[in-house]
């Protein structure tokens, strides 16, 4: 095995690993390790199942189904329909969410339980554009004055999931989906319980500050979200064929970039749920 650095701040390419499921229980202490340690891993070349994805999640936590299923499915990022066609018309609100996917965000901070880890997988690539975006906030963090890291320790910030679809199209904001949870208060900082590392812990659906004026506090996190995103701190990742990422959504934001969307996209998610081992219930408001 061997890792190479991906950018200054965050995340490797882990080298000679295969992630097929029958290596997996072997592999998933050293993966963690990484995981924990870079934040962003990058695995090529892979001939990665369904069965495999799901088996690997598995082995984070449990996994996420934002539909209320039995069982948890794959959540594929696309444009095409169930049918095989490319989504068209520029106010499809499938369209409109996959571009609420391009601000900078950390997926399912509106649940009751966020997310720990994200694996996507690349299934199906256009002939340009449509890379996928990261920021380490444990690096931006560590970057504030240690007077506003201070002042974010003591700080809770308010998520709603359509909060981020409305900057896209309000009418977008109205959908099922995007109100089905209340709003969910966590801290702004979540440490690492392996490594005690600090991270800022915000994103896109963070809407308000606890015990801010409403105005102030947007505009204050605002401001944090570009002191965390220069174009400095930015991995742009370029998919290929066969590539698998797995990202610790405690301690990065992410988002998508365009692509020519009348040509097919396709990746492949699955996000594992943050527990109490992983930090969770440090960042939980005190009852």
């Amino acid at each position: 095995m061997e890792t190479i650095p991906l950018h200054e701040d965050f995340g490797v390419e882990v080298r000679d690993v295969d992630l097929r499921e029958g290596a997996l229980d072997d592999l998933y202490p050293m993966i963690r390790q990484l995981f924990d340690r870079h934040s962003l891993l990058l695995f090529r070349d892979q001939t990665f199942s369904d069965t495999a994805h799901m088996a690997l999640a598995r082995l984070f936590g449990p996994v996420e189904d934002r539909q209320d299923r039995p069982e948890p499915k794959i959540s594929p990022v696309t444009n095409l329909m169930d049918d095989g066609e490319v989504v068209s018309g520029a106010r499809d609100h499938r369209l409109l969410n996959l571009q609420a996917n391009f601000l900078w965000h950390t997926d399912s901070t509106f649940l009751p339980a966020p997310a720990l880890a994200n694996i996507l997988v690349a299934r199906v690539l256009p002939s340009r554009g449509g890379n996928t975006e990261f920021v380490s906030t444990r690096a931006g963090y560590q970057r504030l004055s240690e007077e506003d890291r201070e002042r974010l320790r003591g700080t809770y910030f308010r998520h709603r999931y359509a909060h981020s679809r409305a900057k896209i199209d309000p009418e977008l904001a109205k959908g099922a989906l995007f109100t089905k949870w209340q709003d969910q208060t966590w801290r702004a900082v979540w440490t690492n319980p392996e490594t005690g590392a600090e991270s800022l812990y915000i994103a896109s659906h963070a809407f308000e500050v606890v015990g801010m004026e409403a105005s102030a506090g947007l505009a204050w996190i605002d401001a944090l979200l570009e002191a965390m995103t220069p174009a400095r701190a930015v991995y742009s990742h370029a998919w290929r064929p066969g590539d698998v990422l797995i990202w610790d959504e405690r301690a990065t934001l992410h988002r998508g970039t365009p692509w020519p969307y009348e040509e097919p996209r396709k990746l492949d998610s699955l996000c594992v749920t943050a527990r109490d081992v992983d930090g969770l219930d440090k960042v939980r408001p005190a009852a």
